[in-house]
């Protein structure tokens, strides 16, 4: 049995919780939640992408900073979708002992 971390995700994952119902006008995380999870999601992929477009350029100051916009939006979606932190670390943990590969050929077909 591995004892859980607390990790500044999960900080983070209980700040964004909390701000659910914060007034908008004062709390992005209350604003981009009650806009829906299509809008959560939608931001996620325009970080994904800012993320991306800055390592291509080879902007490493650029890939720290989206990485964190982009995580921080991650943890919003698991918000908005019910999805825990701890849920997550179980699965990442699940996978952890077999190859990658081998992971991906057990998935079902999408």
């Amino acid at each position: 049995m591995t004892a859980q971390v607390d990790t500044v995700l999960d900080r983070l994952f209980r700040t964004i919780a909390s701000r659910r119902s914060a007034d908008p006008k004062t709390s992005y995380t209350a604003q981009i939640l009650g806009q829906g999870v299509e809008h959560v999601a939608k931001k996620l992929g325009e970080e994904a992408l800012e993320t991306a477009l800055a390592a291509v350029a080879g902007r490493r100051a650029g890939v720290v900073s989206e990485s964190a916009d982009l995580l921080y939006h991650l943890l919003v979606l698991w918000a908005a979708t019910s999805v825990t932190p701890a849920e997550v670390w179980a699965e990442i943990a699940r996978r952890e002992s077999t190859s990658g590969l081998a992971e991906k050929a057990q998935r079902p077909a999408q």
